[in-house]
């Protein structure tokens, strides 16, 4: 199941994230950064799937 949520948070990083954390704050940071940056929100959503 990881790697199906790596291949998202790459395409797109707040699904990864909501399907690893849910509606919490890693998901709201994670928009916020994706609307930065496509980069930022990738590496942050990369990061919240892979620290467990």
């Amino acid at each position: 199941m990881d790697i199906i949520r790596i291949l998202l948070a790459i395409l797109l990083p707040p699904l990864g994230v909501f399907l690893q954390v849910g509606l919490g704050l890693h998901f709201w940071l994670n928009i916020l950064l994706t609307l930065f940056g496509w980069l930022p929100g990738i590496i942050h959503a990369l990061w919240v799937i892979l620290r467990k």
